[in-house]
């Protein structure tokens, strides 16, 4: 209600917060030595992981570890940041998330914005990488500027001296699908995020010839110096191997850990 802590206050809730985690992951722990196979997840994730992470990969690693359990919440990329770095999930499934000296990257995968546009679209035709002034040209949906997506567009944008201007702004990929598809308009978004829309036709994904955009990466990350309990640590390495997002070529995948500020 208005009242906010001192700087040493502030700094002591954040020590508390990291030892709370510490010592659950440690139990966790005590409790895997004893021979106890039950354990519990918490994930923070983008919506774009969603269909990418429920078209297999989490069915494999439930059929290797039945007894483990998960609390999944949607959230967006400063969200799943911040929420990470305070201890409230064990990973976070972020895209381009951006400098933070509080969380590690454990894996990330180079996965560029498209232009997500139905088959038959005009820009289709032109079989070459479009110029981002193009798109201008075209009823443009976006992500609300807290995703990571909107984010680097915006940076491109500045970059290349342009505005796009949104006729639709919202904080769903299931929203701008339907955008899409209902010929309202085109998007941008990576690939892996309409895989099952790709696979079945009723979306096309084009390339964009932006540096900015090329550069993008779908990451895993985790609370910097947070020793994962196994249950945790076991799925992260599960979903860095098989999930769509972080399949791309091993040139552009870094595996291992680093931080965020790089």
């Amino acid at each position: 209600r208005g009242i906010r802590a001192t700087e040493a206050g502030a700094l002591l809730v954040e020590r508390f917060r990291h030892w709370q985690a510490d010592q659950a992951d440690t139990v966790a722990k005590l409790r895997e030595l004893q021979g106890l196979k039950r354990g519990h997840v918490d994930i923070v994730l983008g919506e774009g992981f969603v269909s990418d992470l429920m078209s297999g990969p989490l069915g494999r690693f439930w059929q290797r570890h039945p007894d483990l359990t998960m609390a999944f919440d949607l959230a967006g990329t400063s969200e799943v940041v911040n929420a990470v770095a305070g201890d409230r999930y064990h990973i976070g499934l972020v895209f381009n998330p951006g400098a933070d000296p509080r969380i590690s990257i454990a894996t990330a995968s180079r996965q560029p914005l498209c232009a997500i546009v139905p088959p038959d679209h005009v820009l289709a035709r032109l079989a070459r990488p479009l110029r981002l002034r193009e798109l201008a040209d075209h009823p443009l949906g976006l992500m609300h500027p807290s995703y990571g997506t909107r984010q680097i567009v915006a940076m491109a944008e500045a970059a290349e001296r342009i505005a796009l201007s949104p006729k639709l702004t919202t904080s769903s990929i299931n929203v701008l699908r339907h955008f899409v598809k209902s010929g309202l308009g085109l998007t941008l978004l990576p690939a892996f995020s309409i895989a099952a829309d790709l696979a079945d036709g009723s979306l096309a994904a084009l390339p964009i010839d932006s540096r900015l955009l090329a550069s993008s990466e779908a990451c895993v990350i985790t609370r910097r110096g947070r020793e994962l309990p196994h249950a945790a640590a076991q799925l992260l390495r599960f979903l860095s191997g098989q999930m769509r997002a972080f399949g791309g070529d091993a040139a552009e995948r870094k595996t291992k850990t680093r931080a965020a500020g790089r």
